[in-house]
């Protein structure tokens, strides 16, 4: 347990780390949104103990988002931040419910299906309450790819938040598995892959 918190403090830390070092969404820079957040909250929820395997990864999230819309001068709490909080929600519980397969082979798909439903969910949510996009087919396509003219395309967002999701899953298979395994020796076989 010690290893996946201690894990959940970095990933916070270094989400917050761009903010304070000045970046902008505006600027090109892998930087930008490699936040690792999905996986985060579904190997959290496959992986931790069970009174911390929601309640750390949600802890982690939510005050780092209000800690960066305080930054930003955001809202505290807004559309955006509802759609995101709902769709780690989802994700959490499809977490939860791979408690008894969180092996490789079940979490890095499982990472990958979070990671393209938290981008559906955000950018949906983005494309209903911005007013910079038309309310029509072409508006959700332009927020699916494109996004706003004065950003970063989506796509590129996305590639970064799917890129960290896969490395934090193997990080976080690396640091917690070992642990569990020493803890419960006779399922080191079942829990390999």
């Amino acid at each position: 347990m010690i290893a996946g918190i201690v894990l959940v403090l970095v990933v916070s830390l270094y989400r917050l780390l761009p903010a304070f070092l000045g970046y902008t969404t505006e600027q090109p820079d892998w930087f930008i949104n490699v936040s690792p957040m999905a996986a985060l909250i579904l190997c959290g929820a496959a992986m931790l103990p069970r009174r911390w395997a929601i309640a750390v990864p949600f802890v982690a999230l939510l005050g780092t988002d209000l800690i960066l819309n305080a930054h930003y001068g955001y809202p505290l709490f807004n559309g955006e931040l509802v759609a995101k909080t709902v769709a780690f929600g989802v994700i959490a519980t499809f977490g939860w419910l791979l408690r008894d397969h969180a092996r490789a082979r079940v979490l890095f798909p499982a990472v990958i299906g979070g990671s393209i439903f938290f981008y559906l969910v955000t950018n949906t949510a983005a494309w209903l309450y911005h007013p910079g996009y038309l309310k029509d087919f072409s508006g959700w396509t332009q927020a699916m790819t494109t996004g706003l003219p004065a950003y970063q395309p989506t796509w590129m967002f996305y590639r970064n938040t799917f890129l960290s999701d896969l490395m934090f899953t193997a990080l976080f298979l690396l640091c917690v598995r070992p642990m569990q395994s020493a803890e419960r020796p006779e399922k080191v076989a079942a829990a390999a892959w």
